[in-house]
C-alpha cells in the first residue's frame, strides 16, 4: 500500500474466519468479514486494508454477511460522509436464488445510506465484458 500511496485496499476470496479487525505490524488495519461458522467454505469472504490516514477518518465498519463489508469515513466536507462497500458477487454458476438474495441485500445496504453522502462500491462483479475469444485462432497458434 505504501509503495503505491494507497489508503484503502479491498480484497476478495479471503480465507479468514469470523468478523474481526486486526492491526498489522505495518500499522495498517485489516477489517474482514467471513462466514461465522468454522467449517463453512471461506471462498466468499471480503476484507479492507486501511492506511493510518484512512484509519483516522474511519467512523465505523460492519459486516453484512460473507460477501459484503461496509466502512464509513469522515470527509472534509461538513455533513458528508463517505460510504465504502467492498463486495464479492456470486458467479453465474450459483443458483438464481443465491444471486437474487445477494442483489437484494446489496440494494438494501445502498438504500440505507444518506443520499447526500459519497458512496463507493468496489469489488468483484464477476462479469465478462466483450466477445468470447476462447476459440479464436491467433497467429502464434499456427504451428504450420
Amino acid at each position: 500500500m505504501r509503495r503505491y500511496n494507497l489508503d484503502v485496499l479491498g480484497f476478495i476470496e479471503t480465507h479468514w474466519t469470523q468478523v474481526e479487525q486486526q492491526r498489522l505490524a505495518s500499522d495498517q488495519l485489516l477489517l474482514y468479514s467471513s462466514h461465522e461458522k468454522q467449517n463453512a467454505p471461506h471462498t466468499q469472504d471480503v476484507a479492507l486494508m486501511l492506511s493510518k490516514k484512512s484509519q483516522k477518518a474511519l467512523i465505523v465498519w460492519e459486516s453484512d454477511g460473507p460477501r459484503i463489508i461496509k466502512a464509513f469515513f469522515n470527509t472534509k466536507k461538513e455533513g458528508i460522509s463517505m460510504n465504502l462497500i467492498q463486495y464479492y458477487v456470486p458467479t453465474n454458476d450459483h443458483n438464481e436464488d443465491a444471486k437474487d438474495r445477494f442483489y437484494n441485500r446489496m440494494q438494501s445496504v445502498i438504500e440505507k445510506f444518506p443520499t447526500n453522502d459519497l458512496t463507493i462500491l468496489m469489488g468483484d462483479l464477476n462479469v465478462k465484458v466483450g466477445m468470447d475469444n476462447t476459440y479464436m485462432k491467433t497467429s502464434w497458434d499456427d504451428t504450420d
